[in-house]
């Protein structure tokens, strides 16, 4: 796989606001620009992630993340006591890292707690961040320069990885996963990659974490294949998570939700801009909002459910998420 530059710069690249379109070519993106102040913070705030250790989340099955000797280039976020695992009970998660980037630990937090409430979560990439990391190579010298380091087959070979691991006798996860329990998921770029899956009629539902497709007609990344009209293909309910209107994928993902009349379509937002809840302790209310999607759509948890449906769902009455709904049941 090829190399790819820092998370957070690259995946600012693709969650871009909506660019208008002109009949001038289109260009690549121009890096947000930073005061010192800005980009001394956000360093600051990296650095504290790169230490912080991983987590197990909170949820029933404490998770763990690991690179399985079967499956070259993933990181498999899993619960850690599979012999505690009843036949069929785990769902499973085919991610899409932040920048389409190679780390498959880029996001551990938060798929850690996902995974800990009974998933099996699948990323591209080695460990290259955190506890146990290789760290990449510094970025060369000059501008920034976006390529994607994974793509979707890259996500789709963890998925059917780990549907084999589920029908191979003497495998650690055989019969412990329930293949209709199928969802893609991915962050900013990674968004690209999940909707890229969406259309496999194995997938149940998507999560699009701080994203959303550029306007037609504008080529902002090399090889991307996913257009606004790619959006019909999802045959599911989705649900976007957005960081508020400071979010640079903001724009986009609100404008896929206004297109989106076919399928159940949620978007809820919060304040914390382009993937910062992916800093925070278990991965932030963003996490929590996944888990909960999941655990309503793939297991059908009545409580994970009601937080989501009724005028009174629980992410409705939370004073720090703004809501938005289409298609999805009254009650």
């Amino acid at each position: 796989m090829k190399r790819t530059t820092g998370l957070i710069i690259l995946a600012l690249a693709f969650g871009g606001a909506a660019v208008a379109q002109t009949a001038a070519p289109p260009r690549m993106p121009i890096f947000p620009q930073q005061t010192p102040e800005e980009k001394a913070l956000s360093d600051a705030h990296q650095a504290a992630y790169a230490k912080m250790p991983d987590t197990q989340g909170t949820g029933a099955y404490p998770a763990m993340k690991e690179e399985d000797p079967g499956l070259p280039d993933h990181v498999v976020y899993r619960p850690i006591d599979l012999a505690r695992i009843g036949k069929g009970q785990l769902g499973l998660v085919g991610w899409g890292n932040g920048a389409c980037s190679n780390d498959g630990a880029g996001s551990r937090l938060y798929l850690a707690e996902v995974a800990s409430h009974g998933y099996v979560i699948v990323a591209p990439g080695k460990i290259h961040s955190g506890p146990g990391s290789v760290p990449l190579p510094p970025p060369p010298p000059g501008p920034p320069k976006f390529t994607m380091a994974t793509s979707a087959a890259d996500v789709k070979a963890g998925i059917e990885w780990a549907l084999a691991e589920n029908a191979r006798p003497g495998s650690p996860y055989y019969g412990k996963i329930d293949p209709a329990k199928l969802a893609v998921a991915g962050f900013s770029c990674g968004g690209a990659q999940a909707l890229e899956l969406a259309g496999d009629p194995r997938v149940k539902t998507v999560i699009m974490q701080n994203s959303g497709m550029f306007p037609d007609g504008v080529t902002v990344i090399p090889g991307l294949k996913v257009t606004k009209a790619t959006l019909k293909t999802l045959h599911t309910p989705v649900l976007y998570i957005l960081g508020g209107p400071k979010d640079i994928a903001y724009n986009n993902g609100m404008d896929d939700f206004a297109r989106i009349d076919h399928v159940p379509v949620a978007v809820v937002s919060n304040s914390s801009s382009h993937g910062g809840d992916f800093l925070k302790p278990n991965g932030g209310p963003s996490a929590k909002a996944a888990a909960a999607w999941l655990d309503w759509q793939l297991q059908g948890d009545k409580t994970a459910k009601a937080y989501f449906v009724g005028t009174d769902c629980g992410i409705c009455t939370d004073k720090d998420w703004t809501v938005q709904r289409k298609n999805l049941p009254a009650q």
